[in-house]
């Protein structure tokens, strides 16, 4: 059966939610050395790959249809490669990350993600990849982005002993559906779906045992399996 793409002013809504609510959270953050959901990431390698991926999704943004994400996904690999690219391109750039404070790794996500929100509006249709043999637009690209912000800022939140669930839950499956072709997403409550599928444990510190969550997904983090590579990162 074929699915229905998110609607295009959820996708909007639901992308400047997940910017404001890390936004916040990060105001809230007493000390950047807490650990987090991400498996052996403190709360200060999160800042970081924030910083990292939204400088990534502008730069993938600009360049469509021929960025670097692009032309990775069309070669066709296997979902494991892909994540194993990505999880490298993730340490990577976070090795040559200055040791800035947290505060100013926020506020350098929050420029970039504001720019690509600024530019994606009037690129929506256009090709941003193709991945065996589908075309994916900038907008299910857009819907990826959703995903990632509001993952890690489920991240953020639990790192400081406080919980996090977006006010679109079901935007976010749908945008999985069309953003993260080559991850498959469980069953369940639409949040806890996304959480598991993204290698989140939900009831994380109590249950850390029983998944491992590296940030998307988008991108898919530390490397966990959803951090949607480029797009979330596990």
């Amino acid at each position: 059966m074929e699915r229905t793409p998110p609607e295009r002013h959820r996708v909007l809504e639901s992308y400047h939610d997940g910017v404001r609510a890390i936004r916040a959270l990060a105001a809230r953050v007493p000390d950047w050395n807490v650990p987090t959901p991400c498996a052996d990431w403190q709360a200060i390698d999160l800042a970081g790959h924030l910083r990292c991926v939204a400088e990534n999704f502008l730069e993938y943004l600009q360049d469509s249809p021929d960025s670097r994400l692009a032309k990775l996904f069309a070669r066709d690999a296997a979902t494991a490669v892909l994540i194993r690219q990505q999880a490298r391109q993730n340490a990577a750039e976070l090795a040559v990350l200055p040791p800035e404070p947290g505060a100013e790794r926020i506020m350098a996500f929050t420029v970039s993600a504001g720019a690509y929100a600024d530019l994606m509006p009037d690129m929506w249709d256009r090709t941003h990849l193709i991945y065996r043999g589908t075309k994916y637009t900038v907008g299910d690209h857009a819907g990826a982005a959703c995903v990632e912000w509001h993952l890690h800022a489920w991240d953020l939140a639990r790192a400081i002993g406080a919980d996090y669930r977006p006010r679109d839950p079901a935007l976010l499956v749908s945008a999985w559906h069309w953003g993260v072709p080559h991850l498959p997403l469980a069953s369940g409550d639409d949040w806890e779906s996304v959480l598991r599928s993204s290698g989140r444990a939900p009831s994380w510190p109590q249950d850390a045992g029983t998944a491992s969550a590296r940030p998307s997904g988008r991108a898919v983090r530390s490397q966990t399996p959803a951090s949607f590579l480029g797009w979330v990162r596990r």
